[in-house]
């Protein structure tokens, strides 16, 4: 049962939590976190496994009802609004569960009249999504034989054969390689221009600095960062990273010789991590006093160095 909501939600926003929570059981996934999506927003989830993120998604999507707090899809209650909210948003899972005994026209067409949509108005929209998708000349092709890149564009088509105006995307491009993966960020800017508001989850840090206007961290079922991916870094981290590569077990011996040198070190069990506004600097200081490490690399600070440093590198099955 859903215990009583929190004050506050936007009604006027793609989506609004005020409070939000899902427990199994004893188990609380989701502690009430706080967070608005305005309409026409790239807005991403980013955490380690178990930190929450799914469980969100789904409840945004109406496939798991809220166990606390106040959630608002297109100023609607997911707990009371489901089949509305469902007619207007787009679903891409994680798994292209495409029906590879039909074409890829007939996936598109057979989705769409789920929604209740005539024949004829959703082979004009298949046409229309396969182009968008770039794959009008596989169109009576089945899937079973399109490569992994073709069912994941494919499978993107399908979410939008009803037009919505929110498209949630869980891990769009994860075992894709570049090309493909670089083709479906053109497809979903392309999205984003139109006026789509688009919700992702992404372990890609560069996927997530490319796509998204704005994000947060979740990690243990709570947020623990939220901003532009430039602010973050801006917040949590430095400019540039000096990597200092040494034999592996010894780095620690050299902390004490460069810690006085930068803001923060980092240290892994084969380099040191120097956080610094000018790498280039940092590293002509080292070797001033004596350090000679194996290798040095020199790059700008990333999302991934604020990921790190707010969820650790502890893996997380």
């Amino acid at each position: 049962m859903t215990e009583s909501k929190a004050a506050g939600a936007d009604s006027t926003a793609a989506i609004s939590a005020r409070g939000l929570k899902k427990r199994f059981g004893d188990f609380e996934a989701v502690r009430g976190v706080d967070f608005t999506v305005p309409r026409g927003e790239a807005f991403g989830f980013l955490g380690p496994n178990g930190a929450g993120k799914s469980s969100t998604m789904r409840m945004i999507s109406c496939m798991s009802p809220r166990t606390g707090g106040d959630l608002r899809v297109l100023g609607m209650d997911p707990d009371t609004h489901g089949p509305a909210i469902r007619s207007r948003i787009g679903i891409v899972p994680q798994a292209d569960n495409l029906d590879s005994e039909l074409t890829v026209r007939q996936n598109l067409q057979t989705y769409g009249r789920y929604f209740g949509l005539s024949r004829a108005h959703v082979r004009r929209k298949a046409v229309e999504l396969m182009e968008f998708a770039q794959l009008s000349d596989r169109a009576d092709d089945a899937v079973e034989p399109l490569s992994g890149g073709m069912k994941r564009r494919l499978t993107i088509a399908r979410g939008l054969v009803n037009d919505p105006e929110v498209v949630l995307l869980d891990e769009p491009t994860t075992g894709l390689d570049p090309q493909a993966r670089h083709l479906l960020w053109d497809r979903l800017f392309r999205l984003k221009q139109s006026g789509v508001t688009l919700i992702l989850t992404t372990h890609y840090m560069d996927e997530a600095e490319q796509l998204c206007d704005r994000l947060v961290v979740m990690d243990a079922g709570r947020i623990v960062a939220e901003g532009s991916p430039a602010a973050l870094i801006e917040q949590y981290s430095t400019r540039e990273v000096l990597e200092l590569r040494f034999r592996p077990g010894t780095p620690g011996q050299y902390v004490g010789q460069v810690d006085s040198l930068v803001e923060r070190v980092e240290v892994l069990p084969d380099r040191l991590l120097l956080y610094t506004k000018n790498a280039e600097d940092t590293a002509a200081r080292v070797a001033e006093r004596g350090v000679d490490p194996l290798s040095t690399l020199v790059r700008r600070s990333t999302l991934e160095d604020v990921f790190l440093r707010l969820t650790g590198r502890m893996l997380v099955d």
